[in-house]
């Protein structure tokens, strides 16, 4: 749980100005299927996630623990790497936190992209990480990012860069909340299909 509330810390010293203005992109949002790849699906159903392992995980950040009891989405690559999304929950602080899983369903070890760590230099960086995530609000037309702290550290889960064959890994990301009428989101992952996930 050491992810969880290290990031709560972080989050908490974060320049609220500096914080959002990195996070909300207020120009409308098209199509969101140009992230997915063919013979890729998403669907609102899953198992639990299996015990978790992974290679080179970052030594500072120990275990991210979601609750699997409930699958919001499956997305599924063309390369066996699947992402479930556990739980996607506001706060009282305005912040939006996303808990998933990744598993590697093929027998073979497995790279995990290095576009899920975004575009930006001064992310990219700080290493492997899931900054390159971003949802999407359509009825508000706003794109959301993963927070950075006040040195530029993504508010997510880092250092993870490849799964064994059968093995999977927590992981979390934090943005925004969205307004409160927003229920819905689509969740884009580099590489991956887009998925709409619930918000609570």
């Amino acid at each position: 749980m050491s992810v969880w509330h290290g990031a709560q810390a972080r989050r908490r010293t974060a320049v609220a100005l500096a914080a959002v203005s990195l996070a909300v992109s207020l120009t409308a949002c098209g199509g969101t299927d140009d992230d997915g790849k063919s013979g890729a699906d998403s669907s609102s159903s899953a198992p639990a996630a299996d015990k978790s392992k992974a290679e080179d995980q970052g030594k500072d950040d120990g275990p991210t623990v979601p609750d699997t009891s409930k699958t919001l989405a499956t997305i599924n690559g063309s390369d066996g790497i699947q992402v479930l999304i556990h739980t996607a929950e506001r706060d009282s602080g305005g912040f939006l936190t996303i808990t998933g899983t990744v598993k590697n369903t093929s027998g073979g070890n497995k790279q995990l992209p290095l576009q899920w760590n975004g575009l930006e230099s001064q992310i990219k960086s700080k290493g492997r990480s899931f900054a390159g995530m971003t949802l999407v609000d359509k009825a508000e037309k706003k794109r959301y990012y993963v927070l950075r702290d006040t040195d530029a550290n993504p508010l997510t889960t880092t250092g993870i860069t490849r799964l064994d064959g059968g093995t999977s890994v927590a992981f979390f990301a934090q943005f925004p909340a969205p307004p409160s009428s927003t229920t819905q989101v689509d969740l884009q992952l580099p590489v991956m299909p887009t998925a709409t996930i619930e918000i609570s």
